[in-house]
């Protein structure tokens, strides 16, 4: 009798339902674990974009010198002159420039670490061994760099994360208060509501805390309070669409979307020329990775190159609350032909 009355405190205690989410934890905690060091932990420079200046003749040399690396680290490009080199640095079209002095035996490399310190130390000490091994010396200057109080280019990073935190917890909490899928438009649409002023409060009070109150961003306050009440909003919007369509299992996807595969693709502790492909490619397309992108643009590149980030996040919000109310009417059509 007791250990029949123990197997059933176990059936109790462990039900299906919760045996099943007991397995999905342990599934996301694996690939939590296979995402963040698979994305990080060997980071090498490929096909960074890169621009050379020189004489016409120097220029395609030294070009054709760079494609031929071993590896592919940069994907360099002739430009007419160090003014187009820094120009092109602050719209984001190349990471650093290499200007060649034919006259000389030290060349300058440009570098902008307010798009990330570990990707300009890289391409610092590589094409400084490229120089050795041509009998040449170079100076670096950090044309765009991060700010005193954000020595590493990671407060935009962590910046973005919480914002992003922000809004799938906010989401789950609405959902989890009542019901995770909304029982009829009404309440979906009420709920999207309360994310948008969660958003634009989160928002603020982020920008307020990275810029004016802790000093770690450069850039305008007003702007920031835009990006985080977008990200905020797209992430939970998101949220509660798959919650909707899914129910508690939806939270499951968005820790998958958002953490796992979001946060180590972002760019944050490795910009994404040093990332492996499949991170590479996936970060742009994630909340986290266009926000770090929008955040950096706005903090340290005079708002450049913000369209398409700005256009995937406003994609996010835009599907997570069409999705979010679809699916609130197939539920209540659905339950309204039910049979009593």
């Amino acid at each position: 009798m007791p250990h029949s009355s123990f197997l059933a405190e176990v059936r109790d205690a462990v039900t299906p339902r919760a045996t099943l989410l007991v397995v999905g934890v342990i599934a996301l905690q694996l690939l939590f674990i296979a995402s963040y060091v698979g994305a990080l932990h060997d980071p090498k420079p490929r096909d960074v974009p890169f621009g050379v200046v020189a004489p016409q003749a120097a220029a395609g040399q030294a070009v054709g010198r760079l494609e031929q690396l071993p590896g592919s680290p940069l994907d360099p490009r002739a430009l007419p002159n160090a003014a187009a080199a820094r120009t092109r640095l602050a719209h984001r079209d190349i990471d650093a420039a290499l200007i060649i002095d034919p006259r000389g035996s030290t060349d300058t490399l440009l570098v902008a670490s307010g798009g990330g310190r570990v990707l300009s130390t890289t391409l610092t000490a590589l094409v400084t061994t490229l120089e050795k091994s041509e009998r040449r010396t170079i100076r670096t200057i950090d044309v765009i760099p991060s700010a005193p109080h954000d020595p590493n280019g990671l407060s935009s990073f962590y910046l973005v994360i919480g914002w992003c935190v922000g809004g799938y917890l906010g989401a789950a909490a609405l959902a989890i208060s009542a019901g995770a899928k909304p029982s009829n438009p009404t309440r979906a649409a009420i709920r999207l509501a309360v994310m948008a002023l969660v958003a634009i409060t989160g928002g603020l009070g982020g920008a307020l805390i990275a810029g004016p109150i802790l000093d770690a961003l450069p850039g305008g306050t007003a702007a920031l309070w835009g990006l985080g009440t977008l990200i905020i909003f797209a992430v939970g919007a998101a949220t509660l669409a798959l919650q909707g369509v899914f129910g508690t299992i939806g939270i499951g996807l968005v820790i998958l979307l958002v953490v796992i595969l979001g946060n180590p693709s972002a760019g944050g502790a490795l910009p994404p020329p040093l990332l492996p492909p499949f991170w590479k490619a996936i970060g742009p397309a994630l909340p986290p990775g266009a926000g770090t992108w929008s955040t950096r643009s706005i903090a340290y590149f005079d708002d450049n190159a913000m369209t398409g980030p700005l256009l995937v996040l406003s994609a996010w919000a835009v599907a997570g609350a069409a999705i979010t109310l679809a699916a609130a009417t197939v539920r209540r059509r659905a339950t309204a032909t039910q049979p009593p």
